[in-house]
């Protein structure tokens, strides 16, 4: 029953992950994102070509630029010459 239980617990955990929001730092230098999810406000640092996935549930996201996006969670955040895309 345990193994069962634990099992279901992993496949849910893996689920949300393909749902999160990916962010890709192009630029050679670290860049930062402002992540709001609900009422919680955190920085997200990106190290020159790291690429991280946040906001699984939906988020505002501050980017480099000074830019305010809505993310349901299933985008791509790309940041190029410190100046931030969604797609």
């Amino acid at each position: 029953m345990l193994k069962s239980a634990i099992a279901v617990l992993v496949v849910l955990a893996s689920g949300q992950a393909a749902f999160a929001a990916t962010a890709v730092n192009n630029d050679k230098q670290p860049r930062t994102l402002v992540v709001t999810e609900g009422s919680s406000k955190s920085e997200l640092s990106l190290a020159a070509g790291e690429t991280a996935e946040f906001c699984p549930n939906g988020c505002f996201v501050t980017l480099p630029n000074g830019d305010l996006e809505a993310l349901s969670g299933s985008e791509t955040v790309t940041i190029t010459n410190g100046v931030g895309t969604v797609k």
